[in-house]
């Protein structure tokens, strides 16, 4: 049987570990990163799987720090682990997706690229066809169904429950402090010359000129920002100290709201 209650993640099966023999990879030369119940991920999925979310990080403009990688990956092999296990739940207890659930599904994730030719792009990028992402939408839904099924619709939490847990608990509910901040970013290759270090230079300047003039700060990432986050007029979202690299945290940290900082 399974056994949601008190689980890590707030839905990973730990009474199913008992009965599940898991080979986790000794070298990177193994094929396989893990199996479970005789279904194996293989290192490529893991690295595929790295790799989506190392993205979604690089789109945020922010980085993952050479200290924080080695619990990245095991985070992500588990994230695996888990998802396949409830995945096979799903399947046992005869969960179906309707298909348009899908379709729609994917509808929503191409309208978030500017363009067809943006989209395979990115799929290119990470390694992924669309058969792959019609795939793990079916899985990601059958595995919300499964929940939905056997936890969410179980659960009864009063108001006084509530209030105790948080009464209980103050040190989960105690956020670190985050600045939000938007960015406009001229590239130069670390190897270029200084001829193209200055022409890159003198771009960011004439921006920065067209802001002191009372241009608009997001208009003009837009038009010239050369960072992922251009089409959101340089907008980096909520970031905590520790995920930027240091001299961006130390100036965005440093800056009053709606201060613009210097180059």
């Amino acid at each position: 049987s399974m056994n949601f209650a008190n689980s890590r993640r707030g839905f990973q099966v730990a009474s199913f570990f008992i009965c599940i023999l898991i080979a986790i990879t000794a070298t990177a030369q193994e094929e396989k990163a893990a199996e479970i119940n005789g279904i194996v991920i293989t290192k490529a999925q893991f690295n595929k799987e790295l790799n989506i979310h190392l993205d979604r990080v690089a789109k945020q403009g922010r980085q993952v720090p050479d200290d924080k990688l080695a619990d990245l990956k095991n985070d992500i092999l588990e994230g695996l682990i888990e998802r396949e296990l409830l995945y096979q739940e799903s399947k046992k207890v005869g969960i179906k997706i309707n298909g348009q659930k899908v379709d729609d599904q994917l509808t929503a994730i191409k309208k978030r690229f500017p363009s067809e030719t943006e989209y395979k792009n990115a799929l290119s990028k990470m390694n992924l066809t669309e058969v792959e992402v019609i795939m793990l939408i079916s899985r990601g839904l059958a595995i919300r169904a499964l929940i939905e099924q056997q936890v969410t619709s179980k659960i009864v939490i009063t108001d006084s429950e509530t209030k105790g847990y948080y009464d209980s608990n103050p040190q989960m509910f105690k956020q670190p402090a985050q600045v939000k901040a938007s960015h406009i970013l001229i590239k130069v290759d670390a190897g270029s010359d200084d001829a193209k270090k200055a022409e890159a230079r003198k771009k960011i300047e004439m921006v920065q000129q067209k802001i002191k003039a009372g241009g608009d700060f997001a208009e003009l990432a837009k038009e010239y920002s050369e960072g992922p986050s251009n089409t959101r007029g340089g907008d980096l979202g909520l970031f905590r100290r520790g995920q930027m690299v240091k001299p961006f945290e130390d100036a965005a940290f440093a800056m009053k709201p709606d201060e613009v900082s210097d180059i």
